[in-house]
């Protein structure tokens, strides 16, 4: 009869466990050329050597937008503002004097109500002023050029979690079995006549005994690996490389300005 636990002792778990681990690892180097290969085919031009295993690339791929930007805003148009004589002027009022107890933008009145100072109301001087026109917005076309390396998610897989399960399940039976057979056959013959008689009997008797004997083993293996991955973080140089980019972005005129039209 086998022994389980030596047959369990003849697996190769070092291969059977190992061969996983090993996918895992090399699956987690597929992953960064993966990321190599984005950056390089989606955010660079190809650069001056044929060779795609080449480490030189070509200028950033940029992404343009044309936009609409008010340089000028809208100013309402102004009225007409008549002049107001000042202290001095020949046009100036008789007698007025400006209230030291008055606000300088406070209107005129006739001089004598709401002030205890007995001085008149102070008649602030204004110049006459002509009425201005309203001036529309002035809006300009922008041009801005992003690169599309910081538009776009940058796959940056990492494996953080790996566990293999292995079972064993053997199933040693041993059996004998024994089988006995016992077969009596009879036959009875008789003849009769005057005064006397003759009987003849038969009988045959068979026995047979069969022996079976033997094991059963039954083996059942099961292996399941269980995989998590997870975005890892950007590299610190990937990271530099995405800040130099952002800082080249610059928004330029792509047009003069021109009126809004109403």
């Amino acid at each position: 009869m086998p022994n389980p636990g030596q047959e369990l002792a003849t697996i190769d778990f070092k291969s059977m466990l190992g061969g996983p681990l090993i996918a895992v690892v090399e699956a987690q180097a597929q992953a960064a050329l993966s990321s190599v290969g984005f950056i390089k085919s989606v955010g660079f031009k190809q650069g001056a050597s044929q060779d795609p295993q080449a480490a030189d690339t070509g200028e950033p791929i940029y992404v343009t937008f044309k936009y609409p930007k008010e340089v000028a805003p809208f100013q309402p148009a102004k009225p007409a503002v008549a002049a107001v004589a000042q202290v001095g002027d020949p046009a100036y009022p008789k007698g007025m004097k400006p209230n030291p107890q008055a606000a300088p933008d406070a209107p005129a009145n006739d001089g004598v109500t709401g002030h205890e100072s007995g001085f008149p109301a102070y008649v602030a001087p204004v110049q006459a002023q002509a009425a201005v026109p309203a001036v529309p917005a002035q809006i300009q076309e922008m041009q801005l050029q992003v690169p599309i390396l910081t538009m776009l998610p940058i796959p940056f897989i990492r494996i953080d979690e790996t566990t293999v399960d292995f079972n064993a399940k053997i199933n040693s039976v041993e059996y004998r079995q024994v089988d006995t057979n016992l077969k009596v056959d009879a036959a009875l013959e008789a003849k009769a006549g005057w005064g006397w008689g003759s009987a003849k009997l038969n009988v045959s008797t068979s026995y047979q005994r069969s022996t079976t004997q033997g094991e059963k083993v039954e083996r059942t293996y099961t292996m399941a690996v269980h995989i998590k991955a997870v975005q890892d973080e950007m590299p610190a140089g990937m990271e530099k490389v995405l800040g130099i980019l952002e800082d080249a972005m610059r928004a330029q005129p792509a047009s003069a300005p021109a009126p809004v039209k109403s």
